[in-house]
Order: structure tokens, then C-alpha cells, then sequence
């Protein structure tokens, strides 16, 4: 009687992938380096305070440049909301309120869920706002509310609420000559990016509905100029293009056992 030896069976292996958190870094250090950064960007504005004949110069110089340039005046937007109290004080609000709140979930939601593009994202902010802040170091400039040449109104003083002091000069709260560029429309277009990159729903370009809200914003509360929009897209261009998003990490794999049903080849005597 022959015997029959049958080959022995593999194994097989059911790969399952775990999300990869790898890419996330350690929250307190997280923590310490984001304060760290907005700290040393705070500081760094209240030195850039304090050149009022420069950045008021330089105001007239932006506004002449815009009417050369043929950029739609900074007041029709303006007369838009001034068409309505309600609508210039939710203008206001959203000017106060929503930068940096906004700014933090971004980056919250990011470390928590999409670690990699948060990592990265981090890197692009950090550098738009570094640059930022060499711009309001060497080019003091001072708002178009406050210029009296283009006629608008500090929509914040009079309708409110405000996040300025009413003399800018004595503002030890904030640097009111810093207009250049506008980081509250740099961000939330950082914001709109960086969601758009890190999903992938269709839905998901709605979310240039935030700098251009902000956009409208700044521009019709006399907070900024369009070239104050202009200058700060084209240093976040630069951002985007020297700063890659990181090559995805290997997601850990978790190795399990098939059941001992499924073993057994098809046609395999037992």
C-alpha cells in the first residue's frame, strides 16, 4: 500500500492595517513649541510698534500703489456693511473672534486625526508667520482705517465690538501698524489648504468659504488693505512650495490567524 503524503499547509496571513499614529508627535512638546512660537510672534510685533510717521508713509504709498494698480476701492466693500448695523457688528464679531480659535482647532483636529498633514501644516504656519513678522519689522504700515486719505470708517470703534485700543500709539495690547501682511486671511487660507489636502470628501472645497468670508472681512472693516491679502498669498505660495507634505509612514500591520476551516485547500483529502 503506498502511503500518501500530502504537502504541508501554509499558514496564511490576514493583514490587517491599524491606523498609523507614528507620524504624531508628543503633545507636551506640541504644546511648549506652539505657545513658544505665538509668544516669540507677539513679542516681535510690539517691537515693530511705535513707527507711526513710517507707517503712515507707507499707507499712503500702499493706497497710491492700489489706485495704480486699479484694485477695487476698499469702501465698496465697506458700503456693503455699513448698509446694515447688524451686518457691519457680524463683521466685527467674526474680525475678533474667529482667527485664532479657529487657527487652534485646525491644528487640534489635525494632531488628533490626520497627524502627518498636522506636522506639516504646522511647519507651513509657522514659517508664513515668521516671514510675516520680518515684513511688519521693516514695513510698518497703518490700516486703512486710519488713513484719512481713503475716507472708511473704523467700523470697530464705532459699531464694535474691538480688539484695538482706541489710540494706537499707547495699544500695549497689540501692534496696530502691522498691517502688512494680513495674517488673519493668510491663516484661514492655511486653514482652507491644509483641510482640503488632509480630506477627501467632495464637500470638502467649502472650506475656501473661510478666507474668503475673512477676506471680506478685513477689507470692509478697514483692517486691511487687498494688497495686505495679496502680499501674504504669495509668501504662503512660497511656503507651500519649499515646504513638502511628508511621504505617508508605513502603517503597522497586525498579523491574525485564519480559522482552521478556512486552512484546508480546495480538493485536499483528509
Amino acid at each position: 500500500m503506498k502511503s500518501r503524503t500530502e504537502p504541508a499547509e501554509r499558514e496564511p496571513d490576514i493583514s490587517v492595517r491599524e491606523p498609523d499614529t507614528s507620524a504624531r508627535p508628543p503633545l507636551v512638546r506640541e504644546l511648549l513649541l506652539v505657545v513658544g512660537l505665538f509668544l516669540v510672534y507677539k513679542l516681535g510685533r510690539q517691537l515693530a510698534n511705535g513707527h507711526t510717521g513710517e507707517a503712515f508713509r507707507n499707507a499712503h504709498h500702499v493706497w497710491d500703489a492700489e489706485r495704480t494698480l486699479r484694485l477695487p476701492g476698499e469702501g465698496a466693500v465697506q458700503d456693503v456693511l455699513l448698509g446694515s448695523d447688524t451686518l457691519v457688528h457680524i463683521a466685527n464679531t467674526y474680525y475678533a473672534t474667529v482667527h485664532f480659535p479657529a487657527t487652534v482647532l485646525f491644528l487640534v483636529w489635525l494632531y488628533l486625526r490626520r497627524p502627518r498633514h498636522y506636522v506639516w501644516s504646522r511647519r507651513v504656519l509657522a514659517a508664513l508667520t515668521a516671514a510675516a513678522l520680518v515684513l511688519h519689522l521693516t514695513f510698518p504700515l497703518a490700516p486703512p482705517r486710519m488713513l484719512h486719505a481713503a475716507g472708511l470708517v473704523d467700523t470697530g470703534q464705532v459699531y464694535g465690538p474691538s480688539v484695538y485700543g482706541a489710540a494706537p500709539q499707547t495699544d500695549t495690547m497689540a501692534n496696530q501698524f502691522a498691517a502688512m501682511p494680513s495674517l488673519h486671511f493668510g491663516w484661514a487660507l492655511m486653514i482652507a489648504v491644509g483641510l482640503i489636502v488632509a480630506t477627501s470628501s467632495r464637500w470638502r472645497w467649502l472650506w475656501l468659504l473661510h478666507p474668503l468670508i475673512t477676506l471680506l472681512v478685513v477689507v470692509g472693516t478697514a483692517n486691511h488693505y487687498w494688497l495686505d491679502a495679496i502680499a501674504v498669498t504669495a509668501l504662503l505660495g512660497i511656503a507651500l512650495a519649499v515646504i513638502k507634505l511628508p511621504d505617508p509612514a508605513r502603517s503597522r500591520v497586525v498579523r491574525r490567524h485564519a480559522p482552521a476551516h478556512q486552512l484546508a485547500a480546495p480538493g485536499v483529502r483528509r
